[in-house]
C-alpha cells in the first residue's frame, strides 16, 4: 500500500522525467521490472505511461485518487510477479481504450499488434450495445482472446484486484455484486491459471463482504495467535540446524496463512493449534535437493505419513511441483512443509505470468515437467488438492462450448458450473476398432466426468450417435463415472440414415460438462420425443404348456408336437419310481408320445440331452447342462434317455442378442438372420437400459450344422456384442 500512495503523489506532483527519461511516477515499476528481467527496453513503457496519463489526465477515480493512479496499480502488481515488458506495457494502456478518446487503432500504430490485441482483450463491451448481457458477453470476450494469449486474463486478473481493493467506496449492494462474480469467475481463472498470488488475495477481500462475520472470526484468530509467540519459530530453527548439519543449501521459511485458509482450516479441524496458523517453506536450488531435504526431516523426526504427497514426481496439471509433508518434532509440535525448488516456488505463486510471453515460449518453463504445455500455470490449495490446468484442459473445453452457447443466460450459468469444478482427470480414449483396453488420445476432463462427457467432448455432435461404451476392456454404462487414467472405448451407432437414434433425456441427468448439456439440450429440442403406443397384452399360455412349466420353472415349450428330431427311449427295466416311471414306460410303448424341447436351454443336435416326464405323458428334454436337469436329478426325479433320430432335419433354437441400442438393429438382425437361412418363429426385444438391449429369437434351422455360422453372423451385425443359447435360470424351490 506504500508503494501505491507514493504512485498516487508522484501522479499529482507532475511528471518530471528522470535522467533514464522515465517519469518519477514509473520510478517503483521500472525497478521491480529490471530486478525479473535486467534487459528489458523501457521505452515502450515509457511512452505507454505518457499516453495513458494524457489520455486519464482529469479523471478521478471514486476513491479520490487521479485515475493514472488504477493502470499503474496494475502494472506494479503484474511487474512483481515477473510479468514481461508487453505485458506491463498493455496494462498501463487497458483502460484507454474503455474510457477515453484513444483508439484501438491509435494502440496498434503506436505499439503493435501484441499490444492491442491485449489491450483489445480486457475492453469491455459497452451497456449501450448489450444491456445486461454485457457483463457476461465481456468476460466472453476476454476468454476466447485468452485462448490465444493467456496474457490477456492475466492483466484482467491484477485489474480486478485492485478495484477489489478499492471496492469500500462503492455502495454495498455494488460491493456485493462485484464480490460475487470475482468469487464465481475470477477466483476460479487464477487459480486454472495458477496465479496464487492474486487468488489469495482477491479470496480474502471476497470473503470479507459477503462473509462479514466469517472474516471477522478468522481475524480475530489469527489476532490472538500473533500476541504470543509462534511455535514455527522454534521448529523452523531446528530445522535450519538440522538441514546444515546435514550440508544442504535451503533457505526455511515461516508462510502465514491467508484469512480464508483460516477459516476453512478451522472448518476442517475444529479449534486450531498454535502451528496451525502457517507452514514451513523450504527452497532449494535443484529437485534432488527436495527429496534430500525430504529424508532428513522423515528420519530425524516423526511424520504424518497420510499428509505426505510428492507433486514433483506427479506435476498437478497445471504445472504445480513440490513436496507436501508433515511432522512431529520432540516436543510434539506438528508443522506442515512444503519442500520446493527456488524456480518451483517461482511458477507456484505466479503461475502464467512467470512463464512470459506464450507466443515465445514452445518448450515447457525451466522447472515445469516433461511433455507439459508452457500455457500451464499452478494454484495451490490449501490441502494440496490438484487444481485445473490453465492450458489446453479447461481452456479448450470452455472455448469449445461457448461457441454453442448462443445465449448470454446459457452461457453465464454453464460458465459458472464449469468453474466450479475443482479438479481434472485424464482419460484416453481408443478408437472403437482398437484393443478394448489399447488406449488412445489423452482427452483431458474435469473430475466427476462420465462416458457422456467424454463421448461429447471426443466427438462433438456425433456423439449423438453414441450407443455405448467400454472402460478399462469392459462394457459398461454412458453413465459410468470415469477415473483418472481410464482406457475408454465409445461406439456409434453407424450413420445409416440422415437422422441418429441421438440421446435420451436421461443423459442430462449423467452429463457434468457444458459441452456436452448443452449439445444434449440442443437435440432434445430439435427432436421431441414421439408419443409412446400402446402395447397389448401378451395372449395367455396355451393349456398344454401349463403342465411343462409348472414342472420346469423358467422354461418353455418349443410349441406343438415336434418337429424335431427327438424320440424316446425305454427306461432300463427295473428302474421304476413311481409315478414318474409309469409315465416314462408310456413314452417309450407309444411312437405317439409328444416330446418337447424345453425352452430354457433349446437344445440342438449334436448337444447332450435328457429328458423328464411331466403329467400328461409329454417328455421335456433338456441340454445335459441345463440348470433344470440338476435341480430335478436333485429332488428325486428319473430321467428319461431320449436321443436324436437320425437323418432327420431342421431344428429348432432359441438365442439371445445383446447389443447396444440403435435405431435399425431389429432389421439388420433379422435380415442377417434370413440370409444364413432360418426362419424367425418369434421374436422379443427388451426395453433400453442404459442404451443396452437383449433381443430374443426363437428360431427354425434347416440344419442343425449352421448354428455357429449363424451366431456369428449376428455377432457381426453392428451393436451387437454377444449371442448365446437361451438359458434362462431356474428358481430354487
Amino acid at each position: 500500500m506504500k508503494s501505491l500512495r507514493r504512485l498516487s503523489r508522484a501522479a499529482l506532483l507532475g511528471q518530471a522525467p528522470r535522467r533514464d527519461g522515465l517519469p518519477d511516477a514509473m520510478e517503483h515499476v521500472a525497478k521491480v521490472h529490471r530486478a525479473h528481467h535486467p534487459g528489458a527496453d523501457l521505452g515502450a513503457l515509457r511512452r505507454a505511461y505518457v499516453l495513458a496519463e494524457s489520455s486519464h489526465r482529469g479523471q478521478m477515480r471514486k476513491s479520490g485518487d487521479p485515475y493514472i493512479t488504477h493502470p499503474l496499480a496494475v502494472t506494479l502488481l503484474l511487474a512483481q510477479l515477473g510479468a514481461e515488458t508487453t505485458t506491463l506495457t498493455a496494462s498501463l494502456l487497458h483502460d484507454t481504450v474503455e474510457d477515453t478518446d484513444v483508439t484501438l487503432e491509435q494502440v496498434r500504430e503506436e505499439f503493435g499488434d501484441e499490444v492491442g490485441y491485449l489491450v483489445d482483450g480486457v475492453t469491455k463491451l459497452e451497456k449501450v450495445d448489450y444491456g445486461a448481457a454485457a457483463e457476461p458477453e465481456t468476460f466472453r470476450k476476454m476468454l476466447v482472446a485468452t485462448g490465444n494469449d493467456v496474457r490477456v486474463m492475466s492483466i484482467k486478473l491484477a485489474d480486478r484486484l485492485h478495484n477489489m481493493r478499492t471496492l469500500g467506496v462503492m455502495r454495498p449492494e455494488k460491493q456485493v455484486r462485484i464480490a460475487k462474480v470475482t468469487r464465481d469467475v475470477l477466483i476460479p481463472l487464477a487459480e486454472r491459471l495458477g496465479v496464487q498470488a492474486l487468488k489469495s488475495e482477491l479470496e480474502d477481500l471476497t470473503f470479507a463482504i459477503l462473509h462479514p462475520e466469517e472474516h471477522k472470526l478468522a481475524r480475530e484468530l489469527i489476532a490472538e495467535h500473533t500476541k504470543e509467540p509462534d511455535p514455527l519459530t522454534g521448529v523452523a530453527t531446528s530445522v535450519r540446524r538440522l538441514l546444515r548439519e546435514a550440508d544442504i543449501a535451503a533457505q526455511v521459511l515461516i508462510r502465514p496463512r491467508h484469512t480464508v485458509s483460516v477459516h476453512r482450516l478451522r472448518l476442517k479441524r475444529g479449534e486450531l493449534g498454535p502451528c496451525d496458523f502457517g507452514r514451513l517453506l523450504i527452497l532449494v536450488e535443484e529437485d534432488a535437493d527436495c527429496y534430500a531435504v525430504l529424508g532428513e526431516l522423515h528420519t530425524c523426526f516423526t511424520p504424518l505419513v497420510a499428509e505426505f504427497k510428492d507433486f514433483i514426481a506427479s506435476p498437478k496439471f497445471n504445472l504445480y511441483r513440490s513436496l507436501h509433508t508433515a511432522f512431529a518434532d520432540e516436543h510434539g509440535r506438528v508443522a506442515e512443509v512444503l519442500v520446493r525448488t527456488r524456480e518451483m516456488h517461482r511458477i507456484a505463486e505466479a503461475g502464467v505470468i512467470a512463464l512470459g510471453d506464450p507466443h515465445r515460449a514452445a518448450a515447457p518453463a525451466p522447472g515445469a515437467a516433461a511433455g507439459t504445455a508452457a500455457l500451464t500455470g499452478d494454484g495451490e490449495d490449501e490441502d494440496g488438492a490438484a487444481a485445473e490446468p490453465g492450458g489446453p484442459g479447461w481452456l479448450s473445453r470452455l472455448l469449445e462450448w461457448q461457441s454453442y452457447a448462443t445465449d448470454t443466460e446459457t452461457f453465464w450459468a454453464e460458465l459458472r458450473d464449469e468453474l466450479s469444478q475443482d479438479g481434472e482427470i485424464t482419460v484416453y480414449c481408443a478408437s472403437p476398432t482398437a484393443a478394448p483396453a489399447s488406449g488412445g488420445g489423452a482427452l483431458p476432463l474435469p473430475a466427476g466426468a462420465t462416458c457422456v462427457d467424454a463421448a461429447y467432448a471426443q466427438y462433438g455432435s456425433v456423439a449423438h450417435r453414441c450407443i455405448g461404451v467400454r472402460v478399462n476392456g469392459r462394457l459398461t454404462a454412458l453413465s459410468t463415472v470415469l477415473e483418472d487414467g481410464d482406457a475408454v472405448q465409445l461406439f456409434m451407432e453407424p450413420a445409416v440414415g440422415a437422422v441418429p437414434s441421438g440421446p435420451s433425456p436421461e443423459w442430462l441427468e449423467h452429463a457434468r460438462t457444458p459441452a456436452a448439456r448443452i449439445a444434449i439440450r440442443q437435440w432434445l429440442a430439435a427432436h421431441p420425443p414421439a408419443p409412446e403406443p400402446a402395447h397389448p397384452s401378451p395372449p395367455a399360455p396355451a393349456d398344454d404348456d401349463a403342465d411343462v412349466r409348472e414342472e420346469c420353472p423358467g422354461a418353455e415349450s418349443a410349441t406343438g408336437s415336434v418337429d424335431a428330431p427327438l424320440t424316446g427311449e425305454s427306461a432300463p427295466e427295473g428302474s421304476s419310481h413311481g409315478a414318474a416311471e409309469g409315465a416314462a414306460s408310456v413314452v417309450a410303448d407309444d411312437p405317439r408320445a409328444v416330446v418337447r424341447l424345453a425352452g430354457c436351454c433349446t437344445p440342438v443336435p449334436p448337444d447332450s440331452v435328457t429328458g423328464f416326464a411331466v403329467r400328461g405323458g409329454t417328455v421335456t428334454v433338456h441340454r445335459d447342462s441345463c440348470q433344470s436337469v440338476a435341480r430335478m436329478t436333485s429332488t428325486g426325479r428319473r430321467p428319461v434317455p431320449v436321443r436324436w433320430q437320425q437323418g432327420a432335419s431342421g431344428c429348432r433354437v432359441t438365442l439371445r442378442a445383446e447389443a447396444l441400442g440403435r435405431t435399425h438393429l431389429l432389421a439388420d438382425l433379422t435380415e442377417i438372420i434370413a440370409a444364413q437361412g432360418a426362419t424367425v418363429v418369434s421374436a422379443e426385444v427388451e426395453p433400453p437400459r442404459e442404451q443396452r438391449v437383449l433381443h430374443t429369437y426363437t428360431l427354425q434351422l434347416p440344419d442343425a450344422a449352421g448354428l455357429p455360422a449363424l451366431m456369428r453372423a449376428m455377432r457381426g451385425v453392428p451393436g451387437v456384442y454377444d449371442v448365446t443359447r437361451a438359458a434362462r435360470p431356474v428358481p430354487a424351490r
